[in-house]
């Protein structure tokens, strides 16, 4: 019995030191973070180049939990596309372990993601001015609000964020030669992008009935005098009815809504970028 105890304790111990690892780099810590004293030009710094590469043996566990709530590794980065709020974590981390086990380095093309497989890679591409990234991404986070990844110091410059601290991105994984590594080639295709306008909402509830949806709306407008609109989804099992307040003016004000509604008895919320 003692043994079998004994085991058990061993067992748990595991498996905190894996949830410590997981998010031993940078995206819960409180405190303030900030760009190197002396920023460096990092416009030359290459993209990632997407390889072939083992899953990392201590980054991709099942699921895991931060601050009560549970996540769960995808077994798969294939096909994975969304958009929604990149962060980034900087001089604060530097030279710190990251979940995959790497150290994390600013000034690489690097980035945290909370369920992708480590590692993956994706291309980052910032949906107001169409300058797009390749990163690797091998840490957990980022555990703040609705934001979908933390950028390493290197890819957030590159993109344009580091001055607002936050941007609105689309993100889609990319594999050994499925993208090109030409600079040239990388400039054109920017150029290409259409950045125009984005919309920022903050989704307050889904409903399989339009009626619970009216509903929630009018809850919602003697609350706050925002828009608000029902956003219709029409999936095979039938269509649903997604709640949103919005355009929103920025991500912050989306923060400050959130918290907010939450005070108001509205815990569901997140942030869409659409």
């Amino acid at each position: 019995m003692n043994k079998q105890m004994n085991n058990k304790k061993l067992n748990l111990l595991g498996l905190a030191c894996v949830c410590l690892a997981l998010v031993a780099c940078g995206s819960i810590d409180s405190k303030q973070d900030s760009a190197p004293t002396n920023a460096p030009d990092v416009s030359n710094v290459p993209n990632a180049v997407p390889r072939d590469e083992p899953r990392s043996k201590y980054g991709n566990p099942a699921h895991y939990e931060v601050f009560g709530k549970r996540y769960y590794t995808l077994n798969t980065s294939r096909g994975y596309h969304k958009k929604g709020i990149a962060s980034w974590y900087g001089k604060k981390f530097h030279g710190r372990r990251t979940s995959s086990g790497e150290t994390y380095d600013m000034y690489a093309m690097t980035a945290a993601h909370k369920t992708l497989p480590l590692p993956t890679y994706v291309e980052v591409t910032n949906l107001e001015n169409g300058r797009k990234v390749i990163v690797k991404v091998n840490d957990r986070g980022p555990f703040h609000g609705d934001r979908l990844i933390d950028l390493s110091y290197s890819a957030a410059t590159k993109l344009g964020i580091i001055g607002k601290g936050t941007g609105m991105v689309e993100i889609r994984a990319v594999t050994a030669g499925s993208v090109s590594t030409n600079p040239i080639v990388e400039e054109l295709e920017a150029s290409n992008v259409n950045s125009g306008p984005v919309g920022l909402y903050l989704q307050v509830g889904a409903f399989s009935t339009a009626s619970t949806a009216e509903q929630l709306k009018l809850k919602l407008q003697q609350q706050i005098g925002d828009a608000i609109l029902i956003s219709p989804l029409t999936k095979p099992g039938g269509t649903l009815y997604r709640v949103r307040v919005g355009p929103l003016a920025s991500v912050e004000y989306g923060d400050s809504l959130a918290s907010r509604l939450l005070d108001l008895g509205f815990g569901n919320t997140h942030i869409v970028v659409k």
